[in-house]
């Protein structure tokens, strides 16, 4: 499968909980319906919590993988906030 196109990237690299989900739920209201945002982060604590942030709000977490500390999420806007 291939990688979906992205539209906008989050860096919340060196950011601390709840830092990068602030800045998500403003990047989520800010793109259209189906586009994608690529996050970068290093907290751990951003697994847990942008699955949770896409389950409560209706959004589609497309990957979610972690090399050497860094994690990478892609999310595509499902619904209207």
């Amino acid at each position: 499968m291939s990688e979906p196109d992205i539209q906008t990237t989050l860096d919340a690299r060196g950011l601390f909980c709840p830092e990068p989900v602030m800045m998500l739920h403003n990047t989520i209201e800010d793109i259209a319906v189906g586009r994608v945002v690529e996050i970068l982060a290093t907290d751990p604590s951003t697994q847990r919590d942008f699955l949770k942030f896409c389950t409560f709000l209706g959004h589609e977490m497309l990957a979610s993988e972690e090399l050497e500390g860094e994690y990478r999420f892609l999310i595509r806007k499902n619904a209207e906030d």
